[in-house]
């Protein structure tokens, strides 16, 4: 029964009636319930399988999702891959209805390639075929992944300036009408000159300072709250507590608090110090209103240049603009890291490349985040870049643990990762080396050592190896 189902498989259709049936002898069979799991992904490659009836879902984990690579039915092999690479298996394979299958050990596998050009060029073409539809998959993943995280963080980014602009614009109403009153109250008053000036200086003062508050901790601000306090109350101003805290923040100082005090007095005075306040509000929140539309459209702007939107595919880069909007997109995963620096040793003198300006924000995006990801809460990442001879050098170095050097060679292989599984799909630096060294006809390395590693990007400035790669 078996020697008739495996003598249709082009893998085995050469085998001799010996071997085919010493084969059969040897094999073992498995059976699986719809559901349950195979083998998974990082686990040891010991065995493959021939499925002899129902079927399985082949997938891999990326950003906590399943990746559906392909479903495999009767008269296919599976996890044959992981035995001839020696590696642990690179994808999870799952029943989806009850199945059973033909074991291969991985010495019945080698003595039949061995023994069977046929076998060999049949493994051969599964394996380049396979490899070649996971590997496409996967990028796509890896790409739809980065972009679910990117827009994410800059949901997030855009959040705070847009709740500011929000909060500042729904309190500035009010603070409007609290001026324009206090304001008419003051008109209907009469002030000799000195007071007049004195009132000018006043809102001089608060338009100054409405865009530069000043700086304390909490402590500070308590003890300058109980002073104002107590100065106000032997001033005779009725209820100082309600202005104490707008005058702190407004950084009133006890010489302006003696001028006010020879220049008025009783109600006069808290008037002045109501409208001073007021004064002060209208244009601390018209500056925050300011300040964070000023974000939202720089945040927009870096994104539509981070993409280059509406803009042909190769362009005239400017590296540095590159790397500041990958920071920027980045911004939400960089505050995650309590006390992490980052340091810009850029080129002034950096010429400009001509090249795929997105695909080259894509590199930076997986390189650092992959320095995100390494350096501790007090890290640090530095960013150089200078020109050397008709190469321009992007280097990107954190302090994080380092790269073993046993597995440094094969950083850059499409499915390697050293993240746990499931949390890296290990397409991020194959992108990146196929964008820079395919599309780019530049170079990517990386040394590394513990507490310091650097990956190095050159590229040529010469464009006609882009004019070639589009």
């Amino acid at each position: 029964m078996i020697e008739k189902f495996l003598r249709q498989i082009p893998l085995f259709s050469e085998l001799s009636d010996e071997d085919l049936r010493r084969l059969c002898e040897m094999a073992q069979l498995v059976e699986l319930k719809a559901g349950e799991m195979l083998f998974e992904e990082g686990s040891p490659g010991e065995r493959a399988y021939v499925i002899q009836s129902g079927e399985l879902k082949v997938f891999k984990m990326s950003s906590g999702r399943e990746v559906l690579l392909a479903r495999r039915g009767s008269g296919e092999v599976i996890g044959e891959m992981a035995l001839i690479e020696n590696r642990q298996r690179m994808a999870s394979v799952r029943a989806e209805q009850d199945s059973v299958l033909i074991a291969i050990t991985k010495q019945q596998l080698q003595k039949l390639l061995d023994t069977s050009p046929q076998a060999t060029q049949s493994i051969f073409n599964t394996f380049i075929t396979r490899l070649r539809s996971t590997q496409s998959k996967l990028e796509q993943s890896e790409k739809l992944a980065r972009l679910g995280t990117l827009t994410a963080g800059i949901a997030h980014e855009l959040n705070n300036p847009s709740a500011a602009v929000q909060r500042s614009s729904g309190r500035l109403l009010d603070e409007l009408e609290r001026h324009d009153r206090l304001s008419g109250e003051l008109r209907m008053m009469k002030f000799d000159q000195i007071q007049q000036a004195l009132l000018d200086r006043l809102d001089q003062r608060a338009r100054e300072r409405a865009d530069q508050p000043p700086e304390m901790n909490a402590l500070l601000r308590s003890d300058r709250q109980s002073e104002l306090e107590t100065r106000l109350e032997g001033m005779a101003v009725e209820k100082s507590w309600e202005i104490v805290p707008e005058l702190v923040d407004l950084g009133a100082t006890d010489d302006e608090f003696s001028e006010v005090g020879t220049a008025f007095s009783g109600p006069r005075l808290r008037l002045v110090l109501d409208w001073w306040v007021a004064s002060y509000m209208v244009r601390r929140l018209l500056y925050e209103v300011e300040a964070g539309a000023e974000r939202i459209s720089k945040i927009v702007a870096a994104l539509k240049s981070y993409v280059y939107l509406d803009q042909a595919p190769v362009q005239n880069v400017d590296l540095h603009r590159g790397l500041d909007d990958t920071l920027l997109i980045l911004g939400s995963k960089i505050k995650q890291k309590a006390n992490l620096t980052i340091e810009r040793q850029y080129d002034p003198e950096l010429p400009r490349i001509f090249g795929f300006g997105s695909e080259l924000n894509q590199v930076w995006t997986n390189l650092l985040d992959n320095a995100l990801d390494a350096v501790a809460e007090q890290g640090r990442i530095i960013i150089r870049t200078h020109a050397e001879g008709d190469w321009v050098v992007v280097e990107i170095e954190d302090n994080g643990p380092g790269i073993p050097a046993e597995i440094r060679d094969r950083i850059f292989e499409p499915f390697f990762t050293t993240k746990p599984s499931g949390l890296g799909t290990g397409m991020g630096l194959d992108i990146s080396y196929n964008i820079v060294v395919q599309k780019h006809r530049g170079q990517i390395n990386v040394d590394s050592e513990p507490g310091r590693t650097c990956f190095e990007v050159r590229l040529p400035v010469d464009s006609s190896h882009v004019t070639q790669a589009a």
